[in-house]
């Protein structure tokens, strides 16, 4: 099957270019402008890009299928130009075994209308105690190894599983939150937590956390990725660490990077997450790091929680917010301010979490998967919570002007998009 994308606004993040052209797809893959196609798609000026790679994404199975499941996760992800998701190891029980991760990959390949690459967890039960079984993990198809938001406070148990990881070319997602300094804490210590009578989360916490794990990488030389960077404190220690020669990269969500804490307002637990929200100073400083490529990625943190979970007081309430969906026109919000242009934004969704984890999509150059998302950056919509594909609700976008819509998701050079329009 020959696909040909005409007047098609082509964002490059390889090359950085930003131009008219066409793509050629043959087969599911990115070929070469040459000979008649089979079908011709006018993409009428929208742009085309390589397709999002989530990192960190929370899908419910096994456990609490009624948050989410990888049939509705896949279909968010559809409907927010991302055709990768690499899912979390927090789940009911925890992927920590080649069983249960075989059933979480068998359960995403029939059920899950995009790529699933699923992670393990560093521990056994994510306790911090007994490091898992990784080389099998690696065998059944582990993409990378987390903890997610339980830090591994036993700095030798952390140690001896980074000198193995190392060892088998693993890679390892830490979150760098100090935890004896952020336990208890739901927004951001100052003046916001202290007039809204909340406990606070001091962000040297971040720092600190961060300060520790780049001792072990440099005893260990371990491959290794922060899962979120949200404070200005936190980036000149990842800035030495990079200039330092480790293999360090880190990532950013996309609620850090476009809210802030004044957002809670009056106890919104739809703004309710982990790490909490921190000071405008921080999201521009993070904003800046994005944009500068000191922070490597942007991600969802697609974290879906019922509304039992986050009808509470506020320091009662659960974390997290669903993004599949949000996450682009969301992060068009920095393109949009003048931050940075498109293929630096989709370097930061696509190119470099692909190439972090070895994967060939997330570029628009011959060979490539033609993993793909057609979307007009301008179109505004309001958001409707109650409209998206995700089981959860939880998102702090609710009735926001959101400008950017995604017209069309390709996966291996299928349109999934109609798919989910009949289904």
């Amino acid at each position: 099957m020959r696909i040909l994308f005409e007047n098609a606004r082509l964002i490059d993040p390889e090359t950085g270019t930003d131009t008219l052209g066409a793509l050629m797809v043959v087969d599911g893959v990115i070929a070469d402008i040459d000979g008649s196609p089979d079908e011709v798609v006018d993409c009428g000026g929208k742009c085309l890009a390589p397709g999002i790679v989530d990192i960190g994404v929370k899908v419910s199975e096994p456990g609490e299928r009624h948050k989410e499941s990888f049939a509705s996760a896949g279909r968010a992800a559809v409907a927010g130009g991302v055709t990768t998701i690499v899912t979390r190891p927090d789940t009911d029980p925890a992927i920590d075994t080649p069983e249960t991760l075989e059933f979480v990959a068998r359960r995403a390949s029939i059920d899950a209308a995009v790529n699933v690459l699923p992670m393990a967890a560093l521990t056994k039960g994510r306790e911090g105690r007994e490091m898992t079984e990784i080389g099998f993990l690696m065998d059944a198809g582990a993409a990378a190894f987390t903890d997610c938001d339980r830090v591994v406070t036993n700095t030798k148990v952390f140690s001896r599983v980074l000198t193995y990881a190392h060892s088998l070319g693993a890679l390892v997602i830490g979150h760098v939150q100090e935890p004896g300094l952020s336990s208890g804490g739901s927004v951001t210590s100052g003046k916001f937590a202290t007039l809204r009578g909340l406990s606070g989360v001091s962000p040297m916490a971040e720092r600190m956390g961060l300060d520790r794990d780049i001792a072990l990488l440099e005893m260990t030389g371990a491959a290794y990725h922060v899962d979120q960077i949200t404070t200005a404190r936190a980036l000149p220690a990842l800035e030495r660490a990079k200039a330092n020669g480790l293999n360090i990269t880190a990532g950013v969500g996309v609620h850090h990077l476009t809210l802030n804490e004044l957002d809670v307002a009056d106890y919104r637990t739809f703004f309710k997450l982990k790490p909490p929200l921190r000071s405008e100073d921080d999201r521009l400083a993070v904003v800046e790091a994005v944009a500068s490529g000191l922070i490597d990625i942007i991600c969802s943190m697609h974290t879906p929680q019922d509304e039992e979970s986050k009808r509470l007081p506020y320091e009662e309430a659960a974390s997290g917010a669903v993004a599949l969906e949000t996450l682009l026109p969301a992060a068009l919000r920095l393109v949009h301010a003048g931050h940075m242009d498109l293929p630096h934004l989709f370097r930061a969704l696509a190119l470099n979490p692909a190439n972090r984890l070895g994967l060939a999509c997330g570029r628009l150059s011959v060979g490539a998967p033609a993993d793909l998302v057609l979307f007009d950056p301008d179109t505004s919509v309001k958001l409707d919570r109650f409209n998206l594909k995700s089981k959860s609700k939880n998102t702090p976008f609710d009735g926001a002007i959101m400008q950017g819509r995604v017209i069309a998701t390709y996966v291996g050079g299928v349109n999934m998009t109609e798919g989910l329009r009949n289904a």
